[in-house]
Order: structure tokens, then sequence, then C-alpha cells
């Protein structure tokens, strides 16, 4: 019996063994498919808070945590087991969805660069698309609606980057993978927004209060400042007022990136599934030229490279998408007023 015993706690521990390496595989997958998907987490961190502009301080937080949670429902209810039926039935559909989601990206980057330059023509494409239409619920549960809808298409994006590049793995391994990178994802672009959002009240509040050390320390806000409130204050104050000065511009940064990364992905996506396709033509003269690049420029080599390299998957993807707004505008969106207008053509004569 002891050396039954034995063997069987052996055997456990060879298991513990295989379990951890396999743990291990799946955080270095998870790790390796987020920095690819870097560049849509980047775009909707900048995107997301623009839903809580003009809501009352007290209603930012609850709306970030609404957003946050269909975040989770649309990537672990509907995303993760539509990602793991897709690699079991259809493996080959992988990378065309990747570049449908890469022409997603590219559209709606360079639709927002058309926006900035453009302002007045970006207003009535917009209204054209009917992207201004509004529900018949409140304001905030139309703002929250809107943002997961818009968080849907981004984490289509996020889960089929992770897919492709955990692939060649085991099932389990996949969704364990595109879990983890989920609710990682989620959490760190949602805690983000949250800080986000709520960075000029706390700056406001430092700005105002001429107690620092004394609310740090709980201590009775009525009474008068002590010599560390004193000494503290000019420096809290201050900081406040930075606070509350840079978060416009800190807001407009993260709009200028998110919409940079959300062309540089796209068009990176789109190179590289021309190249499993065969075309390989563009991905090479833009490897080529990078590495040219970094040879050119030592000092920086790697560097110099891949700033090339995003910067010429950027342009290739803002071209791209400066070519799918007329097309969207003049050709999808008339289509689809057709097929409505039939649909309610339908359900007149049936009533």
């Amino acid at each position: 019996m002891s050396l039954g015993l034995i063997a069987l706690l052996d055997d456990v521990v060879g298991l513990a063994k295989v379990a951890a390496a396999s743990l291990d595989d799946v955080g270095a997958q998870a790790a390796k498919a987020g920095a690819k998907a870097a560049g849509v987490v980047i775009d909707d961190a900048a995107v997301t808070p623009r839903y809580v502009v003009g809501f009352a301080a007290s209603r930012e937080l609850p709306i970030v945590g609404k957003i946050a949670l269909g975040s989770l429902k649309n990537k672990l209810i509907y995303l993760l087991p539509a990602a793991l039926l897709l690699s079991f039935v259809a493996p080959w559909a992988i990378t065309p969805l990747l570049m449908i989601g890469g022409a997603y990206l590219c559209y709606e980057g360079s639709e927002k660069v058309f926006e900035a330059l453009f302002p007045h023509g970006a207003h009535q494409h917009e209204a054209a698309v009917g992207q201004a239409a509004q529900s018949s619920q409140g304001l905030e549960d139309e703002k929250v609606s809107s943002a997961i809808k818009t968080d849907f298409i981004l984490s289509a994006e996020i889960m089929a980057i992770t897919l492709g590049t955990v692939s060649e793995a085991s099932s389990w391994v996949q969704a364990l993978v595109l879990a983890v990178v989920g609710i990682g994802i989620t959490a760190l672009v949602y805690g983000g927004v949250a800080l986000i959002v709520k960075a000029d009240d706390a700056g406001l509040a430092l700005a105002t209060n001429d107690r620092p050390v004394s609310s740090l320390l709980r201590r009775d806000a009525g009474g008068a400042p002590t010599g560390a409130d004193e000494a503290m204050a000019p420096l809290t104050r201050g900081f406040g007022r930075g606070i509350v000065r840079a978060m416009p511009f800190l807001l407009r940064l993260l709009g200028v990136v998110g919409t940079a990364a959300m062309i540089w992905v796209g068009g990176g996506i789109i190179i590289h599934g021309l190249e499993e396709y065969g075309f390989t033509g563009l991905g090479h003269a833009i490897h080529d030229v990078a590495a040219a690049t970094a040879h050119a420029v030592p000092a920086l080599g790697g560097t110099a490279e891949w700033l090339v390299t995003a910067a010429a998957s950027g342009l290739f993807g803002l071209v791209l998408g400066a070519m799918l707004i007329p097309l969207l505008h003049y050709g999808a969106v008339p289509l689809v007023r057709m097929l409505r207008g039939d649909r309610r053509k339908a359900e007149r004569h049936s009533a």
C-alpha cells in the first residue's frame, strides 16, 4: 500500500509539473497575444472616455462599470465560444476575418483623420451612415449601448488576433489564453478609463484642499490647517491644477494615439494576411526598407526597424481606409437603406 501511495503521489507531482508548464505556456501565449492586440487596446482606451462626457461626476464610474461588464460579456459569453468553434470547424476563416477586422480598423481610423481635416464633411458622412441614431431609452442607456456595440467590434478583433496567435495550440490552451486575454485586457482598458475620467475630479479636489495632510490622515475637517497642511498645500494645489489643465491635452493625445494605432494595426493585419495568400511583394518591400534603415542607423537598430514598419503599415492602412470611406458612403449605405425599405414594406403588408 505504501509503495502504491508513493507511486500515486509521484504521478500527481508529475501531473502538477505538466500543468504548471502548461500554465506558464498559457501565460506566455497570453502576453504575446496581448502585445499583438496593443493597437486595438489603445484605441479602445482612447475611445471609451467620450461616452461619459456630459454626465454628472457621480454617474461616470457607474457608466464605465456598465460598459466594462458589457465588454466582458462580449468577450467571454459571445466571442470566446465563437472563436473556439471557428478554430475547430473552419480554421481557414481566421485570416479572412482578421483581414475584415483590419479593414474596419483602417476605415475607422481614416474616418477620424477625415473628421479632423474636414469636420463639416465628416459630419455629413456620419449622418448618412447613421451613427447618430438614438434609441428610445434614456441618454445614459443609449451611450452605454453604443459603447458596448463599438466594444464588440474591437473585442472581436482582439479575440481574432489572439486566436491567430495560438492557432497551433490545443483547444483548452486556446480557451484559457482567450479567457486570460479577454479578462486582462478588459481590466486594463476600463481600469485605465476609470482613472482617466476621474483624474480631473481628483485634480479639482487637490486644487481646492487647504488641509491635504489632515484629509489624508482623516482628521477633523473643521479645524485650522496644521503646519504640515500649510507646508504641503501649495504643492498639492499646484499639482491638482496641473492635472485639471493637463486632462484635455491628455484626452486629445489619447485620441491621436488611438487613431494612429488603429490605422497601423489594421494596415499591418491586411499586409500579413496578403502574405499568407501569396501576395508577398508589399510585405517584403516594407521589410527591406525597415532593415536598411536599421542598418543605416545602428544606434537605434530594432527601434528604427519597428518605426519604419509601423509607419509603412500605417500609410497603407490610411490609403485603404480612405478608399473605403466613399465605398461605404455610396455603396453599402444605399444598399442597407434599400434592404430596410424592403423589410418595412414587407412588415406593412403582413400587418
